[in-house]
């Protein structure tokens, strides 16, 4: 199961990110976080803003409604979700 937490203005979505993919795509659940597959390689912020731009496209929601709040140089990402909640998150995302 996905573990997105709620918040007061929000939701936190743990993501596990492997960069330098053969491509970008979200592929699944791995120990409670979204797996995703960045081709963008971790240098200058670069597979951050890749990951960002595939959970707004993939949540429906502007890119400024999203902020990683921990894990910025890590494969393991806390990212918070303005305006949805943990469950609206689960349904845009088709995981439980």
């Amino acid at each position: 199961m996905l573990d997105v937490i709620d918040t007061p203005d929000g939701a936190i979505l743990p993501v596990r990110v492997i960069p330098r993919a053969k491509r970008t795509s979200l592929d699944g659940l791995r120990a409670g976080a979204l797996l995703a597959r960045l081709s963008a390689a971790p240098l200058d912020g670069a597979a951050n803003d890749a990951l960002l731009l595939l959970l707004s496209e993939a949540l429906g929601v502007s890119r400024s409604a999203l902020a990683i709040v921990s894990g910025l140089r890590s494969r393991e990402k806390r990212v918070a979700i303005r305006s949805l909640s943990a469950d609206d998150v689960r349904r845009r995302l088709n995981v439980r």
